[in-house]
């Protein structure tokens, strides 16, 4: 084999490499759902007795903090009071907390009970297919994304946070005060 057909067998291969890589990308997505990226839509479901579809889209113009979690999810225990917490202190001034469970279909009682027993007043949804896991390419549960009123990712935490520190809150304050489009 010549130089010249070793080159063109591996210009051939890269050229097939990168057409996969093409594909995959507007397969899955179109890129990574990380800091400064759009917010993906999501479709989850309320988990009161008259359960309706909510999605994204019903918070476009709203500073959200999109938490993905599960009844089952130790750590997922662990941050609620946190996040509870942020509710209390930033509902009012327009904060958005939006919790979907990934609990199997089936579970709304279950994930009822858990809000009951955490006292939790902020939007509580169940996504009973799991997509939005998918669709945020998550890693596990609990991951949070916050979200500013032009749809775009502020900031993504992987696993278990306190959300009452004082970096959390000035986040949230500075896009809470940012002007709705």
């Amino acid at each position: 084999m010549t130089v010249r057909q070793q080159w063109a067998l591996v210009g051939g291969f890269l050229a097939v490499v990168c057409g996969v890589l093409y594909g995959a990308t507007r397969l899955f997505g179109g890129g990574a759902v990380t800091a400064g990226s759009r917010a993906p839509d999501f479709h989850a479901t309320t988990i009161d007795a008259t359960a309706h579809p909510v999605t994204l889209a019903d918070f476009h113009g709203q500073v959200v903090l999109l938490n993905i979690w599960a009844t089952w999810c130790v750590p997922c225990r662990s941050e609620m009071p946190s996040i509870e917490n942020l509710q209390r202190a930033m509902g009012q001034r327009g904060l958005r907390i939006v919790a979907v469970s990934i609990d199997d279909p089936g579970q709304e009682q279950r994930i009822r009970d858990f809000v009951k027993q955490y006292g939790l007043t902020f939007e509580v949804l169940h996504d009973a297919s799991s997509r939005i896991k998918d669709i945020y390419q998550t890693t596990g549960v609990p991951e949070t994304f916050i979200i500013g009123r032009d749809d775009v990712i502020r900031k993504k935490v992987i696993g278990a946070t306190d959300w009452n520190t004082d970096d959390n809150r000035a986040l949230l304050a500075q896009l809470l005060s940012e002007p709705t489009h």
